[in-house]
């Protein structure tokens, strides 16, 4: 008997994008893992962690909300250094709803998700035509603004902020509430910047002038992918105030804000699922670090350097590259 080896997709007969013609079930289940293997990781872990490994994992999607809000901007022509924007402003909008009217946190996350993305919209409305770092400096300078302008007139609590809000009814709901979100966020926008809505904002990023001159409104197109960025980011601080019940100065931190973008860069930028593969890279890293002090930082810079020197495009697109080769022994007819 003789032996010779083929890639395991070579079943696969035709594909455009995500369209496929499949010829057994075998290309069904080689295509399917890749997309069952973060939905059933999100859906277990919860059940095999400790309750601390449980808020790693919440910190994990929260994060990883925010690097796709990033993701969505760049892919936009709107290159963030802010996303600590979006997640202060809906930990904001949530805790104070909260706060002044006792609602309950099913009202004041979805309320939060949207007063803070709408606010978010019209802050940076007056400066979308600004690209590069030109946009990205006021995304950074807004944040650091609104740190002292909470400071000096101590509105919202000032610097102690507002502590005892309402919490979540049990860790499960904490944990698999975060994480469906993040999965429908995932695959959704996934989704979305595939369709012909997506394309105009990828083409607006590659040359916003061509898409000028075949007559789109290329501000209503950055309004609107401004906005569904926002909410996202805005979700996550939503959620994360009423998880630890208090909201204050430190939700504008640059943490929130140079993170994302880690992530998203480690993970592979412009696929989403990379922005979700390098938090769950770097949120546990930095937990992992955290016993070695002062080292912690130089071993997390360090792991940065390397990661992005060895793998420019990301640890994503390598994986996929890799997944499309996978070969294997088939025998020979006679």
């Amino acid at each position: 008997m003789k032996l010779r080896r083929e890639r395991i997709d070579r079943g696969i007969k035709a594909r455009s994008g995500d369209v496929f013609a499949l010829s057994s079930w075998r290309e069904m289940l080689y295509l399917a893992f890749p997309r069952l293997l973060p939905i059933l990781g999100f859906i277990v872990l919860p059940l095999v962690l400790g309750v601390y490994w449980q808020k790693v994992l919440i910190s994990v999607a929260v994060f990883a909300l925010l690097a796709i809000s990033w993701d969505i901007l760049a892919q936009s022509g709107m290159v963030s250094l802010g996303q600590a924007l979006f997640f202060g402003m809906g930990a904001y909008a949530s805790g104070v709803l909260n706060h002044a009217f006792d609602l309950s946190p099913f009202i004041t996350i979805p309320a939060g998700t949207l007063l803070g993305g709408l606010i978010c919209t019209l802050l940076l409305l007056p400066v979308l035509r600004l690209r590069g770092i030109y946009f990205a400096m006021v995304t950074l300078i807004i944040p650091l603004m609104l740190v002292r302008v909470i400071e000096a007139t101590k509105v919202f609590g000032g610097t102690e902020g507002l502590s005892g809000l309402t919490p979540l009814p049990s860790v499960w709901v904490e944990v698999y509430g975060v994480v469906l979100v993040l999965l429908a966020a995932l695959f959704g926008f996934r989704r979305l910047m595939d369709s012909d809505f997506g394309l105009v904002l990828k083409g607006i990023n590659d040359n916003d002038r061509s898409v000028m001159n075949a007559g789109i409104d290329v501000t209503w197109f950055k309004i609107q992918a401004l906005f569904i960025a926002g909410c996202i980011g805005a979700f996550a601080g939503a959620f994360t105030t009423h998880v630890y019940m208090f909201v204050g100065m430190p939700v504008f931190a640059l943490d929130y804000s140079i993170l994302p973008i880690a992530a998203a860069v480690v993970g592979g930028p412009g696929s989403l699922a990379g922005a979700t593969l390098g938090a769950c890279i770097l949120v546990p890293l930095s937990e992992i670090l955290r016993g070695f002090g002062g080292l912690r930082i130089i071993l997390y810079g360090v792991f940065l350097v390397v990661f992005i020197v060895a793998l420019p495009e990301g640890l994503f697109p390598f994986i996929q590259r890799k997944y499309q080769q996978f070969e294997r022994w088939v025998e020979v007819d006679q």
